[in-house]
């Protein structure tokens, strides 16, 4: 097959063949609104996954991170430890709330530097959100031990690690609460949708209600003492995820594969760190093909991006860092502050096409052109010095 005139997105579902008959069910029987069995049963199979005793599935992985935040009922001027690099969805409802996010930078794995937890807590510490970005999960075993030295709660937001594992558990299995999405470039889809997966059954019915816009079962329909959400998961959604939940290993395994592809393709090549395979006891799961600009190359990686579009290769940025988002620094939160790593790897990194879809000549053609456009940027002739 020529790919040479291909153009590659940065992401591109797989769906493996039963979804289709799943979803069709919902429609022939009627059952496409969130009171639908599929979506019971999505959850029960997704907390057998994850090792918890429920789960409570969702619009997205937003709204299971709004539910998850608002569930623990923290006070104003509470105090949240989070990464400062991270998407803005997980430091949206601390902000909302009224609690005071207190940012950690980041270490070389991408992830929260969990060294410097230990600084940042004081007595009105109440949380620790945990968030497993890219190929690794964060070493929760010190996470864990300070939040239970110092009686915080733990939010695990495993968004990008369905399927991976940390210190032989599930991912999603952390803390007091954790949250995943499903949105297309995660290892199950639902198109847009979420989990949030708890062990507390008191937490898990609280979850319930914020998810319902806080209908009490147990009092008059239409009577709120509390405000929540409508952050409902319709049973079509419901449905596509259970038959994207018994192909997950198969998932896991491709993205190793995608993942290990690249880096055989790509070693050596000009001006990239390339992700390692494994780290601690953990292997990579390449949920995206992340890669870091050398200090050597004279461009940041947004003038990479753009070449990379001319060669029709599909990219994505890193996350923003919190700390310098204008519309905190318009609420006066974090002036003066920095967080080095979060600040460089924003600036200088990004991943290519990882999506699920990809074949190996696809990823051979993706890698070829990332080559390609390196050596010209570092060539004599191409980015001046």
């Amino acid at each position: 097959m020529d790919l040479s005139t291909t153009a590659f997105a940065v992401n591109t579902p797989k769906f493996w063949g039963g979804e289709k008959e799943l979803v069709a069910d919902c429609i022939e029987t009627g059952w496409i609104s969130s009171e639908g069995p599929a979506v019971k049963e999505f959850e029960s199979k997704m907390a057998s996954r994850c090792s918890r005793r429920h789960a409570i599935a969702c619009a997205n992985g937003t709204a299971a991170l709004d539910i998850a935040v608002k569930a623990l009922n923290l006070s104003e001027g509470d105090e949240v430890i989070l990464p400062s690099f991270c998407i803005i969805s997980v430091i949206t409802q601390v902000v909302r709330g009224g609690s005071v996010p207190v940012l950690v930078d980041s270490d070389a794995t991408f992830n929260m530097d969990v060294s410097q937890l230990a600084s940042k807590i004081t007595p009105k510490t109440k949380a620790i959100i945990c968030v497993h970005t890219y190929h690794f999960p964060v070493d929760m075993e010190p996470v864990l031990a300070l939040a239970k030295e110092h009686g915080i709660k733990v939010i695990e937001d495993a968004a990008e690690m369905i399927g991976q594992t940390c210190l032989g558990r599930p991912c999603g299995s952390f803390g007091e609460i954790s949250t995943m999405s499903f949105y297309p470039n995660k290892h199950i889809t639902t198109g847009e949708g979420g989990m949030v997966l708890c062990d507390d059954p008191e937490l898990a019915e609280r979850c319930q209600q914020l998810r319902n816009l806080c209908f009490d079962p147990k009092k008059r329909r239409f009577v709120h003492e509390d405000l929540g959400w409508n952050y409902r998961m319709t049973n079509l959604q419901a449905a596509l995820g259970l038959g994207q939940l018994l192909h997950l290993d198969e998932a896991v395994q491709r993205k190793r594969e995608i993942g290990r592809l690249y880096s055989k393709l790509l070693k050596g090549c000009p001006g990239l760190i390339l992700p390692p395979d494994d780290l601690r006891s953990e292997t990579n799961i390449y949920w995206v093909y992340g890669v870091e600009l050398l200090p050597s190359v004279p461009c940041e990686a947004d003038e990479v991006m753009k070449h990379l579009a001319a060669a029709k290769v599909g990219t994505r940025p890193f996350f923003w860092p919190m700390h310098e988002q204008p519309v905190f620094l318009q609420m006066g939160l974090f002036k003066g502050q920095s967080f080095p790593v979060a600040e460089r790897i924003a600036r200088r990194g990004f991943y290519i096409p990882s999506g699920l879809a990809l074949k190996d000549e696809e990823v051979e053609e993706v890698a070829n052109r990332v080559r390609k456009v390196m050596e010209m940027l570092l060539s004599d002739g191409g980015y001046p010095k």
